[in-house]
């Protein structure tokens, strides 16, 4: 066994009576212990509500969007599109046709839009999970149905279960001008059942879902769409997808995938992510910077040590490792035991949920949390880097005094 290494452990786990020197080692293996569990919970828990937030906008979200370059809409009727909606890889293609439109519902107005949809849209299995009241349901015997979001409902005080309202009112401007006196014959206008209320994220929740022939009627637009919203099978090569997309789809159309679609969303969570790892790093920072101190008084006590050694052959560089250990190993013991007892917490929390997010409205009772082994190589390259910087200081301390310790004894 390294001579230093066996030195330095026999100072850390010696039997002898307690000092202050052996307590505020404690001390600085409890911050570190402190410092890697919450950066470890913490890291868990921003992965999960990422996940949570991004799986909540994968419902209105999809892997690919293709939108005009040019102008707010195109013709989908392309040799290209009808054989990129044969491809295999392809699960769902869905031509989407949206515009701003006003809706009424009894004496009340809302300004939102209007998302018709095609009937592919329905295979997501997730969108039940956003329902609040009612049903995702656009089309039933023979009828046309909407769903709307409760930023709508809100505004409209849209009651779904009054079996004798007379659904959703929604006006859009005629494409064509119209001479007339009267100004509502400038607006189309067409009424809709509602079927469902969703909630998913203020971005969302003012949108009116409905069927893709009912929202041509209203807008007049009996051929073209706003974007084509394509989702793939699992395993696609979805980088693979987006590339070839661009190369055939041409310079007329614009390709974007989730990050693209939510460039914001985002940048907002990795700010957040990484501002608090930085918080967090400093925590573990001063806790491992308490060990400098612990070692110089570690040093001082041991100064006839030191000279013994010396005396009898011992270089700079033993000593200096004896002192470089002892940081090192208080280190990495709070390092270990405190990702140990962070990776329990969060599988304790998955499991039975017990920091409540104290909300009803939410889609999940209990905080989120993800494991991810990047967090883990994060931490311990964070703790470890700086602690081998603190226990290095540590040992040129150590070796600092040495011709006058050992003239001194």
């Amino acid at each position: 066994m390294n001579t230093s290494l066996y030195i330095a452990k026999r100072y850390l786990f010696s039997r002898k009576k307690m000092h202050a020197i052996n307590i505020i080692s404690g001390i600085s293996m409890l911050g570190v212990f402190v410092g890697s569990a919450a950066l470890i919970i913490i890291l868990s828990g921003f992965n999960g509500l990422e996940d949570l937030i991004l799986s909540l906008y994968s419902n209105f979200t999809p892997e690919i969007r293709i939108e005009p370059r040019e102008g707010k809409t195109f013709d989908p009727n392309t040799a290209y599109f009808k054989t990129l909606h044969q491809d295999g890889r392809v699960f769902s293609y869905t031509e989407v046709l949206k515009e701003k439109v006003l809706a009424k519902y009894g004496d009340k107005q809302f300004i939102g839009t209007i998302e018709g949809v095609s009937d592919e849209f329905l295979r997501n299995k997730q969108l039940d999970s956003t329902i609040q009241n009612g049903s995702f349901t656009l089309t039933a015997g023979g009828r046309d149905y909407s769903v709307i979001g409760s930023m709508v409902q809100n505004s409209l005080g849209v009651n779904i279960n009054d079996p004798f309202a007379n659904g959703l009112e929604l006006y859009s401007p005629r494409r064509k001008a119209v001479t007339s006196f009267n100004p509502l014959d400038e607006f189309v206008q067409k009424t809709i059942p509602v079927s469902g209320i969703f909630s998913v994220q203020q971005d969302f929740d003012d949108i009116i879902v409905a069927p893709l022939s009912f929202t041509r009627e209203l807008l007049d637009q009996p051929v073209e769409v706003s974007a084509i919203n394509l989702n793939f099978k699992k395993g696609t090569n979805l980088k693979q997808v987006e590339d070839e997309i661009i190369a055939k789809a041409g310079s007329k159309y614009i390709v974007k995938n989730r990050f693209v679609q939510n460039a914001a969303l985002y940048k907002t969570l990795n700010i957040e992510r990484w501002s608090v790892y930085m918080i967090l790093t400093f925590v573990v920072i001063i806790a491992i910077f308490n060990i400098i101190g612990s070692l110089t008084m570690l040093v001082m006590d041991k100064q006839k040590d030191i000279a013994i050694l010396s005396s009898l052959g011992a270089g700079k560089r033993l000593i200096q490792g004896i002192f470089f250990f002892e940081g090192m190993m208080i280190s990495m013991i709070g390092l270990v035991a405190g990702v140990l007892a962070g990776t329990i917490f969060c599988v304790l929390q998955l499991q039975y949920g017990l920091i409540k997010m104290g909300s009803k409205i939410t889609v999940m009772d209990a905080y989120p949390v993800a494991l991810k082994l990047i967090d883990f190589v994060i931490v311990f390259l964070t703790v470890g880097i700086i602690a081998v910087i603190a226990s290095g200081v540590s040992a040129r301390l150590s070796v600092k005094r040495l011709d006058e310790i050992k003239n001194e004894l």
